[in-house]
């Protein structure tokens, strides 16, 4: 599985007026439909999962570019939009208490889309797995409050969820096509407003040892843990900072370091211990593993062990409205001419009349200049 990308937009409050919404819903369906019928249900999953893709889509149905609204509204208008039993695709989940009923969603998809067991439960776990890497072990300050889980009937899946931190918004997406780890790179590209300073990333590649000594650690005796974390507190932040330079800039209190080994979190530990896991993704799988437990492991991993994980925000580029800011789009040229086409040709089919085809044509464009 990887995750393809993640797009920062300013956070803003208030609902989608009825009738805005209402047309994102009969023209979102209707593009969805097209794509699907034109390209096939793994083209429609795969550009859920692109963010570019997604952002103009959002426009095409004519909501702000900028607004951190659009991906919920747009997640919103598609689920009530598209029929599983016409498609072969579905949404799931969505914002806020609706994202926790993404599991019994994808449940009731099984008899609709002939799926056994084994493959519900695989979907259930990569949902839960996406929500979980992208709160705790990348923790880049965004609470997660929506998540979406857009599925096939051939089992094809893409995540769209998104963050807040202060007055912004971070999307993340998803897709199951390629990668085959939860844990380690699982992006191809990630695009945002901001780069955060400092961000604990412990599926960054340079993060490998860190997340074999957190391993380590919490297959060992839970009492020695308790030891090493005795003999870090007493080391100095400065001599922290000394050994990690990465985040010199970072305001770390003590206890908001080592000592966030509280016993809620030991007893998560313990409960790891006793289950010893084969691997990190398995143990960040386990209920109770947060994003306390991940970063108390990580620094400890370091402190002891002297196996620093990345502290580098792993989102690399701008996210900007098509340069007319200022800043380019960090899109390929490929991907711009695909979204094009694709975008035009399904507008072009959908059955509206003809005032609000060029209406949407000319958003998409607007977009894109």
């Amino acid at each position: 599985m990887k995750r393809v990308g993640v797009a920062e937009l300013s956070l803003h409050g208030g609902r989608c007026p009825p009738w805005l919404f209402s047309r994102m819903k009969r023209l979102g369906g209707a593009i969805a439909e097209i794509i699907v019928h034109e390209y096939g249900r793994q083209e429609f999953i795969r550009r859920m999962s692109d963010p570019f893709f997604f952002q103009a889509l959002g426009c095409t149905l004519g909501f702000d570019w900028h607004s951190s609204g659009l991906t919920t509204t747009v997640c919103g208008a598609l689920k009530e939009a598209i029929k599983p039993e016409g498609l072969g695709v579905a949404v799931c989940g969505g914002k806020g208490k609706v994202s926790k009923r993404t599991p019994n969603e994808i449940q009731k998809l099984a008899d609709i889309f002939s799926l056994s067991s084994q493959k519900v439960e695989s979907l259930r776990y990569a949902s839960k797995m996406a929500a979980k890497i992208d709160n705790a072990c990348v923790q880049d300050g965004y609470q997660l409050y929506h998540h979406v889980f857009v599925l096939s009937e051939d089992g094809d899946w893409a995540v769209v969820q998104q963050g807040m931190h202060e007055r912004l918004a971070r999307r993340y997406h998803w897709l199951s096509e390629g990668v085959h780890s939860f844990v380690e790179e699982p992006h191809s590209g990630i695009v945002g407003d901001r780069r955060e300073e400092v961000v604990l990333d412990m599926t960054a590649r340079e993060s490998g040892e860190a997340r074999k000594s957190s391993l380590d650690l919490v297959r060992d005796d839970p009492k020695r843990l308790g030891s090493y974390v005795r003999e870090a507190e007493q080391r100095s932040l400065d001599e922290y900072l000394e050994r990690s330079p990465q985040v010199r800039t970072l305001i770390m209190p003590t206890q908001h370091t080592i000592s966030e080994l509280t016993e809620r979190t030991m007893t998560a530990l313990r409960k790891a211990y006793e289950f010893q896991p084969e691997s990190y993704e398995k143990l960040v799988a386990i209920r109770g593993i947060g994003p306390k437990a991940v970063r108390a492991l990580a620094l400890v991993s370091d402190l002891i062990y002297g196996e620093p994980p990345s502290w580098e925000d792993p989102a690399r580029f701008s996210f900007a409205h098509g340069g007319k800011d200022g800043i380019p789009y960090p899109v390929d040229r490929r991907t711009y001419q695909k979204t094009i086409e694709i975008l035009e040709s399904a507008v072009q089919g959908v059955k509206v009349d003809r005032k609000e085809k060029l209406s949407a044509i000319r958003r998409l464009h607007e977009f894109l200049e």
